[in-house]
């Protein structure tokens, strides 16, 4: 054994002051309560992490279980099992750490589904404008240019959402 310190102890000098540099041969002591993992909001990293990089004016995309893959475009897969997480679902907890400035979805949405789904959406985006236009002429050759697409395990017809942030 040689007279030098271990290699990490080059790292772990940093948290110590000159007058209370621990002893070469000692381990760094962590302090397991200043170190936490998350308890509330959004759990998953990835989307987590996708969250953090949205800027003004990014679009993110909320997608239901039947949306195609986009190659280029970063994909969070959060479907579980029919219905398991809704888009609604997903909605709500992105929008308690993204602003929401406006949002489009495909025109087919208010010819497919009932009274009670659509007004359950419209409560969710209450105060936001919401556009509605052709599922294939005009929302799809938006999603190339989302930020990042969020596909839910949501059974209802037509419930994409493209978010754009303020």
């Amino acid at each position: 054994m040689s007279n030098r310190p271990p290699t990490w102890y080059k790292y772990a000098t940093h948290r110590y002051p000159a007058s209370r540099q621990p002893h070469p041969f000692s381990r760094p002591v962590l302090n397991f309560s200043t170190l936490s993992m998350l308890k509330t909001g959004i759990l998953n990293p990835q989307l987590n992490s996708l969250l953090s990089r949205v800027r003004h004016t990014n679009t993110l995309v909320i997608a239901d279980r039947g949306f195609p893959f986009w190659p280029g475009v970063e994909t969070i897969d959060l479907s579980l099992v029919d219905g398991v997480p809704t888009v609604l679902q997903v909605l709500e907890a992105v929008r308690a750490n993204f602003v929401v400035g406006e949002v489009r979805m495909a025109a087919q949405f208010l010819d497919h589904n009932t009274a009670e789904t659509k007004a359950a959406f419209a409560r969710a985006l209450e105060g936001v404008v919401v556009s509605y236009e052709d599922h294939e002429t005009a929302f799809k050759p938006r999603i190339p240019r989302a930020i990042g697409l969020v596909r839910t395990g949501d059974t209802t017809q037509y419930a994409n959402l493209i978010l754009t942030s303020a």
